[in-house]
Parts: structure tokens; C-alpha cells; sequence
């Protein structure tokens, strides 16, 4: 039976989740009505949660290009399902091995990937030796390799709930029933590390879905404009916007003419890209969680 300190400590509790809950949907909200504001009313006015003039104008511009951005979604989808496998078994394999310690140079494989964390090579050398010697550049791989190599804090992530939350006592009954390496680690030690992997793979997808700098670096408008993702769309989208409003300024015939939504644009254009993670989020939050928590660095 709840005692009424009980009672009171639980309303507290959930009021505290629903504000925490509102303060973070408010702004996906403004976000979504505010893509649907008249431009000319929120240039005057802002944008808020009631406005008083309502139009379509930002996604009919959009739609005007909906071929150019169905395919940026293609290779979008593409490029972060390839990536974000091609990146967990890496990462998976590295952090098995170095989850060893006693197998002899684990310890300096791991000081290794601790020293990635700390120096790199910088943006002038990483560009040179993707686009010299990897040769990757106006290739899809552009977007696929430089965001493949491992993430060392992914990494140790993994490796530490392979240390903390899959019992050694397992992998040496399998070794007795004569299970290698790579069966223990298909059989047992994957499927135990869901939460983790998940985690990881969330992580990792959404990095890959908002990547456009990768194609900003190695894709040219001439030669790699087949490969852009949603996000390059997109960020070219805003960009013309901005500069033929900047040109419609400047010119007093042109902006009676000229009656772009730039304003916005820009939050229907944050809808388009975010829609996909917001829709699959829910089925990855349990994990994200507990992957996190079991998974974070422990004495």
C-alpha cells in the first residue's frame, strides 16, 4: 500500500518527465509548424506556435524538385545502410580483440586506438591520401570509406561491455565443447551484445545520414552530383534560395518577381531530413539506453 510521502514523491516524479518530455517535443513542434507558417507573415512576425497566416509555399518548392531529392533519399539510404554494417563488423571484430588482454599486442593495439583519439593527421593529409590514393573521390565511396574507418570511442564502448556484461565463464564452456574464436563470437558473444550493438549502430547511422561535408570535400557538382545525399540536396536547396534572395534584393524589378518562401524553407527543409530518424528512434531508444549505461567506461 503507497504511503502519501510515497504519492507525492511519484506526482512529483511525473510531472518533472512531463516537463522534461514537453521541453524537448516543443521544439520538434515549432519546427513543424513553422515550416507551414506563410513566409511573409513569419519574416514580419517570427515564427510561433499559433500563426495567423498558414501556407505551403516552402514544400511546393520542394516538391518542384521531388526527383532530385527522391534520389538523394535513394543514395542516402544506400550509402548509411552500407556504412553503418560495413562499420559495425569493423568495429565489432576490433573491440573483440582488444577486449583480450592476454593475448600478446592487444595492450599496444589498444594504446593505439587510445592515441587516434588524442592526434590525427588533420583535414589537409586525410584529403590528400582519400583522394590520391584511395582515389575514391566523385565515387559513392566518398561518402561511404572516410566515416567507415573506426570510431575509437565506438570502440571501447563495445569492448567494455564485452569485458563487463558477457561472462567469461561462457566463452570457456564453449571452448571445452571445442567452439573457436569466430563461433564464439557468431554464437555467443553477438547475440548477447544487442543492446550495445544497436547502440552503436544508431550512432553510427545517424552520423551517416547527416554527413554532407564528406561529399562537400570529395564530390564535385560536375562529376559526383549522382551520389549526393538528402543532406547535400538540401543544403544546396538553401543555399540557391539564399542566393537568389540575395539577388532579388539587390534588384527592385526582380524582387516584385521573385517570391521565394527563404525564410521557411529552411525549417521545411529540416522536416525532410529528419523525418526518417524521428520515425525509427522509438524502436532503438531501449537500447540506446541500456547499451549506453552497461556499455560506458568502468574501473
Amino acid at each position: 500500500m503507497k504511503t502519501r510521502e510515497n504519492m507525492r514523491t511519484q506526482i512529483i516524479t511525473n510531472a518533472i518527465c512531463i516537463i522534461a518530455t514537453a521541453v524537448a517535443l516543443l521544439p520538434f513542434i515549432l519546427l513543424i509548424i513553422a515550416s507551414f507558417t506563410d513566409n511573409s507573415w513569419a519574416s514580419v512576425n517570427g515564427f510561433t506556435f499559433f500563426p495567423k497566416e498558414w501556407s505551403l509555399s516552402a514544400y511546393e518548392y520542394i516538391a518542384m524538385k521531388w526527383q532530385t531529392i527522391g534520389h538523394a533519399y535513394l543514395m542516402t539510404i544506400i550509402v548509411t545502410a552500407a556504412g553503418t554494417v560495413a562499420c559495425l563488423f569493423i568495429s565489432v571484430l576490433f573491440a573483440y580483440g582488444i577486449s583480450k588482454q592476454w593475448v600478446p599486442g592487444m595492450k599496444i593495439v589498444s594504446f593505439l586506438l587510445i592515441f587516434t583519439m588524442l592526434f590525427n593527421g588533420g583535414l589537409v593529409s586525410t584529403y590528400y591520401c582519400y583522394n590520391k590514393i584511395w582515389n575514391i573521390k566523385d565515387t559513392i565511396w566518398a561518402l561511404i570509406v572516410p566515416n567507415m574507418m573506426m570510431n575509437a570511442f565506438n570502440i571501447i564502448l563495445i569492448r567494455n561491455y564485452f569485458i563487463n556484461s558477457i561472462p567469461i565463464s561462457l566463452e570457456e564452456a564453449a571452448r571445452i565443447d571445442g567452439a573457436g574464436a569466430v563461433r564464439i563470437l557468431i554464437s555467443i558473444v553477438i547475440p548477447l551484445s544487442k543492446p550495445i550493438i544497436a547502440t552503436i549502430g544508431l550512432m553510427t547511422a545517424l552520423s551517416y545520414w547527416n554527413d554532407w561535408l564528406n561529399g562537400l570535400y570529395y564530390l564535385s557538382a560536375r562529376g559526383g552530383s549522382e551520389y549526393y545525399t538528402i543532406q547535400i540536396v538540401l543544403n544546396n536547396i538553401s543555399n540557391d534560395i539564399r542566393a537568389i534572395s540575395a539577388a532579388a534584393t539587390s534588384s527592385a524589378a526582380m524582387a516584385t518577381n521573385v517570391k521565394l518562401p527563404s525564410t521557411t524553407i529552411r525549417m521545411s527543409i529540416a522536416v525532410i531530413g529528419i523525418i526518417p530518424i524521428v520515425a525509427i528512434y522509438p524502436f532503438f531508444q531501449r537500447y540506446l539506453v541500456k547499451g549506453i549505461t552497461l556499455g560506458g567506461v568502468k574501473e
